[in-house]
């Protein structure tokens, strides 16, 4: 098992941010990640790997408000995000 150096890994994970299927949280993601993911301690990164790994209909209603994430998709990067989609 090869391990992804945390270089690659912000490359990845602005790269999925930014190609996701739906204009809409391409512009979202995309944009929260190319300000946050290059600063990102270790434990956040693998936050948003996880926030990533979600649907894009269930990620669009939870970060709009239209239901409720689970708690335990609620985490320090999860609520940046929400704060993201005002800025």
């Amino acid at each position: 098992m090869t391990v992804e150096s945390q270089e690659n890994k912000r490359k990845r994970l602005i790269f999925r941010s930014e190609h996701r299927g739906t204009k809409e949280m391409d512009l979202l993601l995309g944009s929260f990640a190319r300000k946050y993911v290059p600063e990102f301690s270790e434990d956040e990164l693998s936050q948003y790997d996880e926030i990533l790994q979600e649907n894009d209909p269930n990620l669009y209603n939870w970060i709009t408000g239209k239901e409720s994430a689970p708690a335990n998709f609620i985490t320090p990067v999860f609520e940046r995000l929400m704060r993201h989609r005002y800025a």
